[in-house]
């Protein structure tokens, strides 16, 4: 028989220069490359760890093969020698291209470059599901990248140093050495023992960091399997197909009960016993995530290898911040594993019912729900939420919602979850403790949110469609016929322009989550009945009356704007195009208004009071920018001491954020709250300059105090008496006053 194929192993840093002389490409048969930011980010662990990540399939091709197969480059590589067709093993060989060589190019269906980096400290203090990590290039961090001080300061080792080949490796580690011995010296010199001490650890972990690199990119192996070019296309394919329709899912549940078995515990019957406490979700992992929520709330990781540690007496080893080492066993006996595991289950079960609860989280239905995966996480946090004191426990929940919707926008826990989990928990148990702590991840919500195309979210099951049908759950989308919210068992998502409509254009998007809504089986049949809206509108506003049914619109975010498009007769394409971008703008101002500013658990009446006082706020900013015509040295120093504590303490969590615009008086101006502004505009040294404005003192400062409380009362306790109430809105409406009067006379 002919030798068709033949194993063999290549060195990573081979396989680099392999990927960068473009020898490897993509048989146009192949699906596109797939991979999010956070699984490119678990590979590099995997590799860096030294762990096994699968075997690629080659197959060396010849001129014939390429153009038969309209093979193409690698994802980001512009061209080169081709010389192997991958078959297996194109998102593992396209994320290591990425990663390690950096090319201008941002990742699919995102708008930015990604820059991958080891945090060397964390790395060699063997935090490893926190030393792995990856930014969207702004303009701090693209100087982070050219500026070789910054990196060794940060210790950010970018891995596109390895991929720069040649001299790049030894010369960074021996920059990076070097600047923590002038540290150390220098911190010896100035009699700085501490620093000197961190600084000396630091340069001996650049010196052995240095050779693991070495031994990274010269002795870590990437097994392949080469076929050979001779082979037919149509076999070649055949085994394409086995090999992508074959596999078996290893369950580290199997393994903890067979572990836990000798010691007499039967975790299978522990999990029969609670899987129909938890059967609203249709999941075979559920089992797992239990023990990932133990192993969340006991050592906050809950990799595989880390639920190992669950085992009864298991030892585990750690590692203080001064560098001792000891070891420390987690669970001490079986019925501590018990008492975990039943902790572990009531967190599961609790963050399931509030998820499906229609006011809370709206994923009335397990097929509503965007993420199975983020239940460990969000149980967790939820478990450790209860144990803080009842007066921290509503600011608590509110960070959790705002993680919460984040993770969901920005398709978080959409690959390999498990590092992700660990350290969301990590980040929103530091935000529970300090407000200026805002996880990454909800920074990139608060800026991104507006660049997700919602025409695209086709796909009942995605995180974004999802989240969108749980939103018009929230709301209260009310059923077009009855005027009611429509009941579990008869609800689903309809479209509202019919389906068949868009079928005969085929060049619309049709079954956008921005043409559909929940609505009942009967008014689907009975209304809509494959007929356009400028048919069935008019019936349903001559039964109801048109200022009804513009208000159960608005509870499906259709505006009177979208309404108005949706009434055009002929009802032309364009018009459907220009329905579905209002109803995007509206979802984006929802997501803005009740998501991101956390009004979605307010009522009505003051969500509309809590942006009326935002608005006031900012008003009064653009006033004290104007008047002080934006030079920060007139702010009170008292003022400047506390906002340059607040803007500092962000900039460590955010290391992305822009220093110069918070250098600027309109930068500064956004930590301000009520009562800064309240000191600036009354100190002494200012208020002739802002008398024109407000005329008098003392009414000013009542006025700031009634708007004081009606917004803490909104924004803490989340309910307001009417007094509360009445007065704030008297000291709006003043303001509302003698700003426009100010707008009057400016102009």
């Amino acid at each position: 028989m002919k030798d068709a194929q033949k194993p063999d192993h290549v060195s990573l840093n081979t396989l680099i220069s392999r990927l960068k002389e473009g020898r490897y490409v993509i048989p146009d048969f192949q699906r596109e490359f797939e991979w999010k930011p956070w699984d490119i980010r678990d590979l590099m662990r995997s590799i860096f760890l030294d762990y096994y990540i699968g075997s690629l399939l080659l197959w060396k091709g010849k001129k014939e093969n390429f153009e038969a197969l309209s093979c193409e480059p690698v994802y980001g590589h512009i061209g080169g020698k081709p010389e192997y067709i991958v078959l297996d093993g194109q998102q593992r060989l396209t994320a290591m291209y990425y990663a390690f060589v950096a090319p201008d190019k941002p990742l699919p269906n995102r708008t930015n470059r990604f820059l991958y980096f080891v945090n060397v400290a964390k790395f060699m203090d063997e935090e490893y599901d926190l030393a792995f990590e990856y930014v969207w290039l702004q303009s701090y961090w693209s100087k982070i990248l050219s500026k070789q001080k910054l990196q060794f300061e940060s210790h950010i080792f970018p891995l596109s140093v390895i991929g720069a080949g040649g001299w790049a490796l030894p010369t960074w580690a021996q920059g990076y050495g070097q600047y923590w011995k002038d540290a150390a010296d220098k911190a010896q010199a100035a009699g700085e023992t501490e620093k000197e001490e961190a600084a000396r650890r630091y340069a001996e972990n650049a010196e052995n960091f240095g050779e693991l690199l070495k031994g990274i990119t010269e002795q870590y192996q990437i097994s392949f399997i080469e076929l050979d070019k001779d082979l037919a296309v149509d076999k070649v394919c055949d085994i394409f197909t086995q090999i992508n329709s074959k596999g078996v899912r290893l369950d580290v549940f199997d393994l903890v009960n067979a572990l836990l078995k000798p010691k007499g515990l039967k975790l299978k019957q522990l999990w029969r016993d609670a899987a129909s406490r938890l059967a609203f979700v249709e999941s075979e992992k559920l089992n797992v995530y239990i023990l990932q929520i133990m192993s969340i709330l006991r050592q906050t990781y809950c990799s595989p290898k880390y639920l190992y540690y669950l085992l009864p007496g298991q030892e585990k080893q750690v590692r203080d911040p001064d560098g001792t080492r000891r070891r420390e066993v987690l669970i001490q006996d079986v019925e501590e594993f018990q008492q975990l595991w039943v902790q572990a289950v009531n967190a599961l079960e609790a963050a399931i019912k509030v998820l499906r609860h229609p006011q809370e989280f709206g994923a009335i239905s397990s097929k509503y729900l965007p993420y199975v995966s983020i239940l460990p996480a969000f149980g967790a946090l939820q478990a450790y939420a209860k144990t803080l004191p009842p007066e921290r426990q509503l600011d608590a929940q509110r960070k959790i919602r705002h993680w919460y919707w984040a993770s969901v926008f920005m398709n978080r826990y959409s690959g390999s979850v498990e590092s992700t989990s660990s350290r969301d928990f990590l980040d929103v148990r530091g935000w529970f403790d300090d407000d200026a702590a805002t996880p990454a991840g909800v920074k990139e919500f608060e800026d991104r949110f507006r660049s997700i195309d919602l025409r695209k979210e086709t796909k009942r099951g995605s995180s974004v469609y999802n989240g969108i049908f749980n939103l018009l759950v929230i709301k209260g989308a009310r059923d077009w016929t009855t005027g009611t919210v429509p009941q579990l068992d008869d609800l689903d998502d309809h479209h509202i322009v019919p389906a068949s409509w868009g079928a005969k254009l085929k060049s619309v998007n049709i079954h956008t989550i921005l043409n559909r809504t929940p609505l009942t089986s009967n008014t689907n049949r009975n209304v809509i009945s494959d007929r356009l809206p400028n048919a069935y509108l008019p019936e349903l506003i001559t039964a109801n009356g048109e200022t009804r049914v513009r208000a159960i619109f608005e509870s499906h975010f259709i505006s009177h704007v979208a309404f108005n498009i949706l009434l055009r007769s002929p009802f032309t394409a364009e018009d459907y195009e220009a329905f579905i971008t209002e109803r995007q703008r509206t979802l984006q101002e929802a997501i803005l208004d009740l998501l991101i500013k956390e009004r979605i658990d307010l009522p009505v009446a003051l969500r509309d009071l809590d942006e009326k006082v935002e608005l006031t706020e900012l008003a009064l900013r653009d006033v004290v920018n104007a008047v002080l015509s934006g030079d920060t040295t007139e702010l009170p120093q008292h003022v400047i001491a506390k906002i340059d504590e607040r803007i500092g303490r962000a900039m460590k969590k955010n290391a992305a954020m822009d220093a110069e615009r918070y250098a600027t008086l309109a930068g500064r101006l956004e930590y301000f709250d009520l009562r800064e502004l309240q000191d600036t505009i009354t100190s002494k040294a200012l208020w002739a300059k802002f008398e024109y404005v407000f005329a008098n003192k003392e009414t000013l400062v009542a006025k700031l105090d009634k708007l004081a409380e009606l917004r803490n009362g909104i924004r803490h306790s989340r309910t307001v008496d009417q007094v509360t109430q009445k007065e704030g809105e008297a000291a709006l409406l003043w303001f509302e006053q003698v700003l426009k009067r100010r707008a009057t006379v400016a102009s």
